[in-house]
């Protein structure tokens, strides 16, 4: 299995370009079973998600060809011939199940697993469902799959009103009221940028979709949606975590492709913990502004607010901070998993509960690590970058599923970092 060494280098410089976004890639590319038509999808990231949502397409009869490198995705879903998702593939990735919504909508059924996913959490999928249910589908869980089917005259338009933000949930009810009779009004829904770029690519497709990035969607059916070409939207998970890689070692780094309007409640942060972000031609230039970055406290919040997928790397960056912080989880339990491993390399962390203090220390010290989930493995080779010798990160598989040319982008600005072991993967 291949592992990632780390070696504490100094202060890092130059540019990193920022792919497309993981989880926005991840529901647009279930949309081309909307339509018989070609989607093409530009700026994808290279990623074992996507090569997984691609395996998935494909069984249920789509066509995904990766052209230029991987970065365009061309899909086309003109003679699907299954409308069974198989726990086999699903159990891989819990945004398997936005394929529920496309299907029932266009076709009027489907058989889809209970998805599988990260261990930080329990995730369960019942607003999925009852989104779903609210425009007339028939949902039967039964052996560990959703035997869903839509009413005659398929779906219909509804009031969905949401207990909590859902980001899947919307995305799975925004999609499947594309094609519902009448109008549909998704309310609490979430605001991410994902859910704006969705809204964006369906309207190319033909979509009647209002209030995007709103806590209120709007969406009148229309009968078909044609095909498109759309530009996957910046991932704002790594442009943060490559923001945080000068702020732990020092160093300038330009985030090629990198908006602030995309991490804007994460820069609120960094600029209160003593580090600059400013915007270029070309992206996002960050550096300290003056001495060893100051402690800050963070609350993970739906967007607009913190981001959970960045809490573990900006724990990372507090390990060495000055003075004491706390970090608040309150999107996902069981999100501190990366603390005792952060705990292995010298950090002073105490985990109560949905509460994480960090004592700052003076310097982190290199050490074997296991990587948790996606986030806390970046996490994990953030504070190698920072801590003195040499860490080696384990599990790197979970890196696989997020961060593409990981090794290569950080060698780019000067880190010592390399990968070892196991199959021969391009870095």
């Amino acid at each position: 299995m291949d592992q990632i060494i780390v070696r504490g280098n100094g202060p890092l410089k130059g540019e990193i370009p920022i792919a497309g976004a993981k989880n926005a890639c991840l529901t647009l590319m279930p949309a081309t079973l909307l339509t018989d038509q070609p989607l093409t999808l530009t700026n994808a990231p290279r990623l074992s998600d996507i090569r997984t949502m691609t395996e998935l397409l494909r069984s249920l009869g789509a066509e995904v060809a990766s052209l230029q490198e991987g970065q365009v995705l061309a899909l086309s879903s003109h003679d699907l011939n299954n409308h069974t998702a198989d726990y086999d593939i699903v159990r891989k990735m819990r945004a398997s199940i936005l394929v529920l919504g496309p299907m029932l909508a266009r076709d009027g059924h489907a058989i889809v697993s209970l998805p599988g996913g990260c261990a930080i959490g329990a995730r369960p999928v019942d607003l999925h469902l009852r989104a779903l249910e609210a425009m007339g589908a028939d949902l039967d869980l039964r052996d560990g799959y959703v035997h869903a089917k839509a009413p005659a005259g398929g779906l219909k338009g509804a009031v969905v009103d949401f207990p909590i933000v859902s980001v899947g949930a919307t995305e799975n009810a925004l999609m499947a009221a594309t094609l519902a009779r009448g109008t549909t009004v998704i309310k609490n829904a979430a605001r991410e940028p994902e859910i704006v770029d969705l809204a964006q690519c369906l309207r190319r497709m033909g979509a009647h979709i209002e209030g995007e990035g709103t806590s209120t969607i709007t969406i009148e059916g229309v009968q078909a949606l044609h095909g498109a070409t759309h530009p996957v939207v910046t991932d704002r998970i790594e442009l943060g975590t490559y923001m945080l890689a000068p702020a732990i070692c020092g160093g300038e780094v330009e985030c090629l492709g990198g908006r602030i309007d995309l991490v804007a409640a994460f820069c609120e942060k960094l600029d209160e913990a003593g580090v600059s972000v400013t915007e270029t031609d070309r992206g996002l230039k960050v550096s300290r502004k003056n001495g060893p970055v100051q402690a800050v406290n963070v609350v993970t919040e739906p967007f607009p607010g913190f981001p959970t997928d960045l809490q573990a790397q900006m724990m990372a960056l507090l390990c060495t901070a000055e003075g004491s912080s706390v970090l608040e989880e309150k999107i996902f339990e069981n999100r501190f998993m990366h603390a005792p491993e952060l705990i292995r390399m010298g950090a002073r962390i105490e985990v109560h509960g949905g509460h994480a203090t960090v004592h700052g220390v003076k310097k982190l010290r290199g050490a074997p690590v296991m990587a948790t989930d996606l986030r806390a493995s970046v996490s994990l080779i953030l504070a190698g970058l920072a801590a003195e010798g040499e860490t080696i990160v384990s599990r790197v598989y979970h890196l696989d599923r997020g961060y593409e040319k990981v090794v290569r982008k950080l060698r780019g600005v000067g880190a010592d970092i390399e990968r070892i072991k196991g199959p021969q993967i391009d870095e």
